[in-house]
């Protein structure tokens, strides 16, 4: 028996089981997926309690405050009944750009199938579970286990005030790939990925993310990096990026993005190295329009020149793959440029990464940086070999200064040590080390400043004075 109560007709709410709407494992892929639409659309919280496997052949839209829990032993499989789909679950305010506000997702477990495919309702977002333009969204219990190259296992793109706990991801591609938005927390998750773990991208590939911007004010925590092959990707990527205004004779690539008529818009096109000449101004509402032979697609309606992360703070993160474990990037290839040249120069902000635990025992990068960063903090974190290492992009003038403050961390390599390197002509580096450990008598930290200045006040052997 169906048990609700009414709000008016503006809002229902109470609790529905999907199964009094036709929701069950007996059932198909489009039969399941039309009767799990009815039932979010009745909105409340929406409950699927009989253990099995639950096919599902269609995206479920799901609206503004709508709680959907999942019991154990509940998997949703997808399925190829009249085609494949990208999406399991996608909020509605997606696909006019309008935000859905108070969704909740608990216990979802997503059995992929080799159901992996980027058939884009919103272009540029493709997580198996995935919102954007949504507040106030909490996703809770969240597996899959077999993602695939193509699609993330949970993305969000322009959103306010997100919880993502207790997430377990397998697979191929990134896990948890966050797009523009701030308020945010990522916590007790654990990672299998051919690709990041956890992407921070402000700026992205032109089929990365369907809007640009900063991603501002979260935390990363208790979060592990299991070992996998092939040991590629970062635990976190961290883009930033930046671009300029049209104008006549611009000469723009794939991914490259420009403001226009008050809008944005991004060259989308093959990832074939072509270097296009624009000399019509893209003035289109939506959509895309082909000028002077430019795929030209509208990203958002407002108005920005930069993307990057700040006021992040990663705190429990432990580095079983040995891999790099964050990465400070700026993409410059066929397949995206994310610093246009001579525009304003993005400054990602004040990083703190807090009980870091490597694991491994490879000499690898702890955090590779080859955009602007002002302050990177390390505190009561443990090493090996892993090296702070700043990196040269041609295409930025002046990569200009970064403070770096350790405090309180455990140094367990034997012997010599490169603390931190760089490759950068004429960049500046304040390095201070306090309360460091030390766990080998034949320890040394070392510095190497390249055709750059590395400044340092260190209590460490080697450095200090």
């Amino acid at each position: 028996m169906r048990t609700e109560s009414t709000m008016g007709d503006s809002g229902r709410s109470g609790f529905v089981n999907a199964a009094d709407f036709g929701f069950s494992p007996d059932a198909s892929g489009m039969e399941n997926a039309a009767a799990l639409q009815r039932a979010v659309d009745h909105g409340g919280t929406v409950v699927v309690s009989r253990p099995g496997t639950y096919k599902t052949a269609h995206t479920v839209y799901v609206g503004s405050n709508t709680s959907l829990v999942f019991g154990n032993g509940v998997f949703l499989k997808k399925v190829d009944e009249k085609g494949p789909f990208t999406h399991v679950l996608l909020n509605k305010g997606a696909l006019t750009r309008t935000y859905d506000h108070n969704i909740t997702v608990e216990g979802l477990h997503i059995i992929v199938n080799g159901i992996d495919v980027r058939n884009f309702d919103v272009y540029g977002l493709h997580g198996q579970l995935a919102f954007f333009y949504v507040k106030d969204l909490r996703i809770d219990r969240f597996r899959c286990l077999d993602i695939g190259t193509l699609q993330y296992g949970l993305h969000v793109c322009t959103f306010e005030d997100i919880i993502i706990d207790d997430v377990v991801i397998q697979g191929d591609k990134d896990g948890v790939h966050l797009g523009r938005g701030k308020r945010f927390t990522i916590r007790n998750g654990v990672f299998r990925t051919l690709d990041d773990a956890v992407a921070l991208n402000a700026h992205d590939y032109s089929v990365g993310n369907p809007e640009l911007g900063w991603i501002e004010d979260g935390v990363i925590e208790n979060c592990h990096d299991l070992d996998s092959e092939p040991r590629t990707g970062y635990f976190c990527r961290i883009i930033a990026g930046a671009w300029v205004d049209w104008r006549p004779g611009i000469e723009v690539q794939r991914s490259d993005s420009v403001v226009s008529n008050g809008r944005l818009y991004r060259v989308q096109s093959e990832p074939d190295g072509t270097v296009y000449t624009s000399r019509t101004q893209p003035r289109h509402e939506d959509g895309t329009a082909v000028l002077d032979g430019i795929n030209w697609g509208v990203v958002q309606p407002d108005v920005t020149y930069s993307a990057g992360v700040r006021n992040v703070v990663f705190r429990d993160i432990f580095l079983k793959k040995p891999r790099t474990g964050f990465s400070g990037h700026f993409d410059n290839d066929r397949f995206s440029r994310s610093y246009y040249p001579g525009a304003v120069i993005p400054v990602q902000e004040k990083l703190v990464f807090d009980n870091i635990r490597v694991l491994h025992d490879q000499p690898i990068d702890l955090l590779s940086v080859m955009t602007p960063v002002d302050v990177l903090t390390v505190t009561n974190s443990t090493l090996r070999n892993n090296r702070i290492d700043f990196l040269r992009r041609s295409e930025i003038a002046d990569h200009l200064k970064t403070r770096i403050n350790m405090v309180g961390c455990v140094f367990s390599h034997e012997g010599p040590m490169d603390v931190v390197t760089n490759s950068i002509d004429g960049k500046e580096i304040l390095l201070k080390t306090s309360s460091s450990i030390e766990l080998h008598d034949d320890f040394s930290a070392r510095v190497v400043p390249g055709n750059g200045k590395i400044r340092v006040e260190s209590d460490l052997m080697g450095l200090k004075t």
